[in-house]
């Protein structure tokens, strides 16, 4: 699948680290640093701005490294770029360690996913089919 792109970071665009990758890193396109004390948040900009096709999303995600080292997350995860949205790609981080965190210009901050998708027509009906698991709320499923 082809997408157009505008790169107007310093940097190379997003591209899969290997043949079996899903995501694709994003990279922070600063002037300056930006430090995200405790529980802080922020939007990066990426420089990066899009046309994907109708039928197709991008979905930005944390970085395990990130997360698990340093606790910072993409707040809104999966953030969704919609295919009619033409403005920069940014990625809402925040910071839930209990230290402070500098975000570098160039520092990969997050990775993005292109997926399709399907659009919904709801239906409205009095009763749905019945299941094993009926009503059953969080963790109804069991433990094992």
């Amino acid at each position: 699948m082809e997408i157009k792109v505008i790169n107007k970071s310093q940097h190379q665009l997003p591209h899969y680290e290997t043949l079996a990758s899903a995501g694709m890193d994003l990279r922070a396109n600063l002037d300056e640093p930006i430090i995200l004390k405790p529980l802080e948040r922020a939007i990066v900009p990426t420089g990066i701005f899009m046309e994907l096709p109708i039928g197709y999303e991008a979905q930005v995600r944390p970085r395990s490294g990130l997360a698990e080292k340093k606790g910072i997350t993409v707040l809104n995860a999966p953030g969704t770029i919609d295919a009619d949205y033409r403005g920069e790609v940014g990625v809402i981080l925040a910071n839930v360690s209990s230290e402070d965190f500098t975000v570098e210009n160039g520092e990969r901050i997050a990775q993005m996913v292109v997926a399709k998708h399907e659009r919904a027509e709801w239906m409205g009906v009095e009763s749905l089919s019945e299941t094993d698991r009926g009503a059953g709320g969080f963790g109804s499923t069991g433990t094992k």
